[in-house]
């Protein structure tokens, strides 16, 4: 129909395959639905409130053996955990305890007699003690939730500000939905995953407002800098062609981003920092994987079916009006 310089347009429709598009990402969510209903949400302390003691030692202990020998000192369930610092000089025995919400200074004083008594070789000494009661944690994450909705506020306007010329709200609102599914990927993988959705998780929802958004925005700069040029072309058209010259940004930016993050991800479990774990996992699947694919995939093609039913609504608005004053 229309012809563009070499290797710029790979014509590629992506508008015409949005059905696929939306069932795949609705099968998704409906299968973290399903496993988050039966398996549940791991909550850090940070939102469900508990206790975390850290203990230094040296030498090798099976943390299995360490959690039952505190389990059958206070007769709570634990999680027991390794922390390393990042040179490897420092290496920590975290005990998480979510459902003790203040823990005696006799049980603290049990359960390191406990782990001394179990292990005499390995040098445990008491390093601190963290708690977090249970309406902080409540609060904490009622911030949390303000925090990202306000981000989202804040994108919505500020596309529609910036893109009002190509219907700046509908770009905004098409532009947060696809960040919403992004948000869902990594939150939904994190329950199948059984990840704890910690603090890192509320830093990895912002990231992807801003790294997700990002890839959104060029495609609807691309979009506005396309219409002015080919005035003739449809939306559908435009927004194919906008994707599809921005698509080997999109590819190389992701690729190179996914491969920066993994990294760390890798470098951190070698030097058993695995308390990052809760940022790097969702930030692949919900921020990289997932971001790239809802921007190409989810944010044009919804934001062309919003364009094309709105200009449908002012033509049939437009040909009854006409119509009356005819009459």
């Amino acid at each position: 129909m229309f012809k563009f310089k070499k290797g710029t347009f790979h014509n590629i429709d992506f508008c015409k395959h949005f059905k696929k598009f939306f069932i795949f990402s609705a099968s998704l969510i409906l299968i973290g639905i399903i496993a988050t209903v039966i398996f549940g949400v791991k909550l850090d302390i940070n939102f469900k409130g508990g206790t975390r003691i850290t203990y230094s030692y040296s030498g090798n202990i099976n943390f299995d053996d360490a959690a039952a020998a505190v389990q059958d000192t206070i007769s709570v369930p634990v999680n027991v955990t390794k922390s390393t610092s990042f040179t490897g000089d420092s290496t920590k025995l975290v005990i998480t305890l979510v459902e003790d919400k203040s823990l005696s200074t006799e049980s603290q004083t049990s359960i390191t007699t406990a782990l001394q008594e179990k292990y005499p070789d390995n040098n445990i000494e008491f390093a601190e003690i963290n708690s977090v009661n249970a309406s902080m944690g409540k609060s904490f994450f009622i911030k949390s939730l303000a925090a990202v909705a306000l981000a989202g506020v804040l994108v919505i306007l500020y596309i529609s500000i910036r893109f009002r010329n190509i219907g700046g709200f509908s770009a905004g609102v098409s532009a947060f939905i696809a960040l919403i599914h992004d948000i869902l990927m990594a939150f939904l993988f994190c329950n199948i995953l059984r990840i704890d959705i910690d603090s890192n998780f509320i830093a990895v929802v912002l990231t992807i407002l801003g790294y997700s958004l990002n890839d959104t925005v060029v495609i609807y700069d691309r979009i506005r800098e396309n219409k002015k040029l080919f005035s003739q072309l449809s939306t559908r058209e435009l927004t194919n062609k906008s994707i599809n010259e921005t698509l080997g940004r999109s590819i190389t930016t992701a690729f190179a981003t996914f491969l920066a993050i993994l990294t760390v991800g890798v470098v951190c479990e070698i030097a058993g920092l695995t308390s990052l774990r809760s940022f790097v996992i969702p930030m692949l699947i919900g921020g990289i994987l997932s971001g790239s694919y809802s921007t190409i995939c989810i944010a044009g093609p919804l934001w062309v079916l919003w364009s094309e039913y709105s200009e449908k609504r002012r033509a049939k608005k437009s040909f009854k009006k006409k119509n009356r004053k005819n009459a």
